[in-house]
C-alpha cells in the first residue's frame, strides 16, 4: 500500500484514498510529477507549444514575423519621438513669434511714455501705469539700447543726421533720437541717432600750409640733378664780344 493510495482487498469494491492530508501524519501529500515537453514531444524531436508540437517551419516564419514586428515597433517609436521633437520646437517658435507681434505693437507706447518721462510730463498714477507696462515688456525679453556717445554700429543704429565734431577718433552717436529695442539677441528696431564724425582739415589750411613753404632758386631737372640760372651770368663769348669791338 502507498502513501497516495490505499487499496483495500475484499469480496467488494476496491476503495482508494485520494485525499491531499495524510490521516496519519497531518502533511500535505505531494502530487505525482507530470510529464515533461521532452516526454511529451513527437519522435522527430519537434517543439511542443502548449503541449503540441510545432513543425520547424513554422516555428522560423513565427520568428521571422517577431523580427519584423519588433523592427516596426522600434521605427514607429523613432518616428514618435521625432514628431515630439518637432512639435515642441514648432510650439517654442511660434510662442516667440507670438510675444514679438504683441511687443513690435507696444513699441509706439513705449515711446510715449518715454517722451513723456522725459518732459517730466507723467502724473503720479499714470507714472505707476508706465512702470507696470515697462516692467511687463521687460518679462518677456524687451530691452532698450542707444545712448549719446556710443559708436556707431549700423547693424544696430539708424543714421538719420550726419556732421562733423572735434574730440572724437572715429563715428559717434552724439544724439539720440529715439532709443532701440531687441528681445535677448534679436533687433526689433534699430535706433535713430545723429552721427558725427572727426573734423576734417580746411582747403585754407592746406594752402596756407603749402604757401609757407620755402621758394627754391635753383630748379630740378627731370633726371634730378640741379640746372643753375644762367639769367644772370654772361658767358665767355659776351667778353669776346666786347673786346672785338
Amino acid at each position: 500500500m502507498s502513501d497516495r493510495e490505499t487499496e483495500v482487498q475484499q469480496d467488494g469494491p476496491v476503495i482508494r484514498d485520494k485525499r491531499r492530508i495524510d490521516p496519519d501524519t497531518y502533511e500535505v501529500r505531494r502530487a505525482p510529477a507530470a510529464p515533461g515537453p521532452s516526454e511529451a514531444a513527437s519522435a522527430g524531436g519537434a517543439p511542443v507549444v502548449d503541449g503540441q508540437a510545432v513543425p520547424s517551419e513554422e516555428l522560423a516564419k513565427a520568428q521571422t514575423a517577431l523580427a519584423e514586428r519588433t523592427a516596426d515597433l522600434q521605427r514607429l517609436q523613432a518616428e514618435y519621438v521625432n514628431y515630439k521633437r518637432r512639435v515642441d520646437r514648432d510650439r517654442d517658435v511660434s510662442r516667440a513669434a507670438g510675444v514679438e507681434g504683441v511687443l513690435r505693437d507696444l513699441l509706439s507706447v513705449l515711446d510715449d511714455v518715454g517722451s513723456a518721462r522725459l518732459h517730466e510730463e507723467l502724473s503720479p498714477g499714470f507714472k505707476a501705469v508706465a512702470d507696470e507696462l515697462e516692467r511687463v515688456a521687460g518679462k518677456y525679453g524687451l530691452e532698450s539700447f542707444g545712448e549719446k556717445g556710443d559708436p556707431f554700429n549700423p547693424h544696430i543704429h539708424e543714421a538719420l543726421l550726419h556732421a562733423h565734431a572735434d574730440g572724437i577718433s572715429g563715428p559717434t552717436c552724439v544724439e539720440i533720437l529715439q532709443p532701440g529695442y531687441r528681445i535677448k539677441d534679436k533687433v526689433i528696431r534699430p535706433a535713430r541717432v545723429a552721427v558725427a564724425e572727426p573734423s576734417e582739415p580746411s582747403a585754407s589750411a592746406t594752402a596756407s600750409t603749402e604757401a609757407d613753404a620755402p621758394a627754391g632758386s635753383e630748379q630740378t631737372g627731370a633726371d634730378g640733378v640741379h640746372a643753375p640760372d644762367t639769367g644772370s651770368e654772361s658767358g665767355p663769348a659776351d667778353e669776346s664780344g666786347e673786346q672785338a669791338s
